[in-house]
């Protein structure tokens, strides 16, 4: 199972530990040593989280990365042990916590369980709403108002990926990893396709240019 994984851990001994043994399953790591960096950071597949950063609340960090995206996959890694420590993580927004120390086969395990579970609920979601958009992601139609908007493949999967960050920035060799499963050269069928979707959505406005990162489209 290759993902990309941020690993937000400012102990540096245990951050090299473990994004060895992601990277030796196949896992792309994306390192983060304090909370700024955590949230400042691309999106990604799954979070692991360590509760107690330098220079913020991994509670608060918790609870800004879900807002941000309701599907990603977050483990929180703490020493705390305590059920009212696990259930304040919980509540934040992870979907599993991990109590230092832990193997790195447990850690494995769980992401996997993890994963397992957030694919479940991303199929699950059928539909899309985002103002007056309206997205059956199974049947694969799009409607704007009572329009519907005949999409080709492509330009849906852009749009479904779009609509799920909806409001926020989707990086650009996000969108090519999800619409084309590799960033080698896609830059130019990227950008020919967002200006198609524009021009089938009739609203130029609606898929927005976040120059230097990559597109958003307007939520409301």
């Amino acid at each position: 199972m290759d993902v990309r994984v941020l690993l937000v851990e400012d102990d540096l001994r245990v951050a090299s530990a473990l994004a060895k043994a992601l990277r030796r399953r196949g896992h792309e790591v994306v390192p983060a040593l304090t909370a700024a960096e955590a949230v400042r950071a691309d999106a990604v597949d799954l979070v692991l989280l360590a509760l107690d950063l330098p220079d913020g609340d991994g509670l608060e960090v918790c609870r800004r990365l879900r807002q941000a995206d309701e599907d990603v996959a977050i483990i929180a890694l703490s020493a705390r042990a305590e059920a009212y420590d696990r259930v304040a993580g919980l509540r934040a927004g992870a979907d599993d916590y991990v109590v230092k120390p832990f193997s790195s086969v447990e850690l494995q395990a769980r992401i996997e369980a993890v994963l397992r579970r957030t694919a479940r609920s991303v199929r699950a979601t059928s539909e899309l709403r985002v103002g007056r958009l309206r997205i059956d992601v199974h049947a694969r139609r799009a409607w704007l108002g009572d329009r519907e908007v005949g999409l080709a493949r492509k330009e849906f999967d852009l749009l479904v990926a779009l609509a799920r960050q909806a409001g926020t920035v989707v990086p650009r060799d996000r969108l090519q990893l999800d619409v084309w499963q590799t960033t080698w050269g896609t830059r130019h069928n990227l950008d020919v396709h967002v200006a198609a979707l524009r021009g089938k959505l009739d609203d130029a406005g609606l898929v927005q240019t976040v120059r230097g990162v990559g597109y958003r489209l307007r939520a409301g």
